[in-house]
C-alpha cells in the first residue's frame, strides 16, 4: 500500500463518516438516506461520460453489488432509526473488515505479515469495543446491535464483490459509477413505496443531504473501489474503517451524543492500527 493509496483511503473514511452523520443527524432519517443516495446520481453520470464503460467481464459483479448495496442501505437505515450513530456505526464498520480478512485468507489465498495482522486486529477490536457501551438514553440496544451486525455482513459482501469486479472492469471509477447510478435510481423507488411523497420533499427539506451527502457517499466508496485495485482488499477495508474515529468525533461535537473515555480509547486504538498498517506496507 503506497502513501498515495493510504492517504486516499483515509480521505474516503472521513467522507464516509460525514454522510453517515448527515443521515443519522436529521429528524427524518429515511428522507435523508433517500436524498444521499439520489445525490450520487449526478456525479455518477459525469464519471460515466469521462471514463470508459467497465468491461463486460465485470457486469456480473456489478449486478451482485447493486443488490447487496440496496440491502445495505435499507438495513443501515433501520439500524439508525433504532440506535445511536456511535453504537450502530462502530459495530457495522468493525465486523466488515474482520469478515473480509478471513475470506481473503481462506478463499483468496492472501497472506499477511504479523504486523499487518496486528494492525487489522487493533482497528477491528478498537471499533468493536463500542459494542459494550450504552446508547444516549443510558440503555443497551440489542436490536440496533443486531441490525448493525447484519449491516457489517453486507459491507463485507459488497467489498469482496467489488474488489474482484473492479479488477476485471479496467476502470474502477466507471465500475462504481454504474453501481451508484443503479441503486441511486432503485432505492428511491422502493423508499417512495414505503413513504409516499418522500422524493418531493427532498428539494425543500434535504438539500444538504442531497448535495453534500450525495457527493460524499460517491467519492467515499469510489476511492475505496480504486484502492481495491491497488492493494489487498483486507488491508484497504480495515484502513477504511478508521472512519469510526471521525464518526465518534462528529457524533460528540455535532450530534451532541455522549462523550466518554471509552470513545477516546476507541479512537486511539483505530489510529494506532492505521499507523501500524502504514508501517507494515
Amino acid at each position: 500500500m503506497t502513501t498515495t493509496v493510504f492517504l486516499a483511503v483515509i480521505l474516503a473514511a472521513l467522507l464516509h463518516a460525514v454522510w453517515n452523520a448527515i443521515v443519522k443527524g436529521g429528524n427524518d432519517k429515511r428522507l435523508n438516506m433517500t436524498a444521499v443516495v439520489m445525490g450520487s446520481i449526478p456525479i455518477a453520470l459525469i464519471v460515466l461520460i469521462i471514463f470508459p464503460f467497465p468491461a463486460i467481464e465485470s457486469w456480473g459483479y456489478i449486478l451482485a453489488s447493486i443488490a447487496v448495496q440496496i440491502a445495505y442501505h435499507f438495513i443501515l437505515l433501520f439500524a439508525y432509526e433504532t440506535g445511536d450513530l456511535t453504537q450502530v456505526y462502530p459495530i457495522a464498520r468493525g465486523s466488515g473488515p474482520l469478515i473480509v480478512a478471513m475470506f481473503s485468507v481462506f478463499f483468496l489465498g492472501e497472506q499477511f505479515s504479523i504486523l499487518q495482522v496486528l494492525a487489522i486486529a487493533m482497528i477491528v477490536l478498537g471499533i468493536l469495543v463500542t459494542a459494550i457501551g450504552k446508547q444516549s438514553n443510558g440503555k443497551r440496544n440489542l436490536q440496533a446491535a443486531k441490525l448493525a451486525l447484519i449491516t457489517g455482513c453486507c459491507i463485507a459482501g459488497y467489498s469482496i464483490i467489488d474488489a474482484l469486479g473492479a479488477k476485471l472492469a479496467n476502470n474502477a471509477f466507471s465500475y462504481y459509477a454504474i453501481i451508484a447510478l443503479s441503486y441511486g435510481l432503485i432505492f428511491p423507488i422502493l423508499a417512495e413505496r414505503q413513504s409516499p411523497g418522500l422524493i418531493k420533499r427532498i428539494p425543500k427539506e434535504a438539500k444538504a443531504a442531497f448535495f453534500i451527502g450525495g457527493n460524499a457517499t460517491f467519492f467515499a466508496y469510489a476511492i475505496v473501489v480504486w484502492a481495491f485495485t491497488q492493494a489487498p482488499v483486507a488491508l484497504v477495508t480495515a484502513l477504511r474503517e478508521t472512519s469510526i474515529s471521525f464518526a465518534l468525533i462528529i457524533g460528540v461535537l455535532f450530534l451532541k451524543e455522549e462523550f466518554n473515555w471509552l470513545k477516546v480509547v476507541v479512537v486511539s486504538m483505530t489510529v494506532i492500527g492505521a499507523i501500524l498498517l502504514k508501517l507494515s506496507t
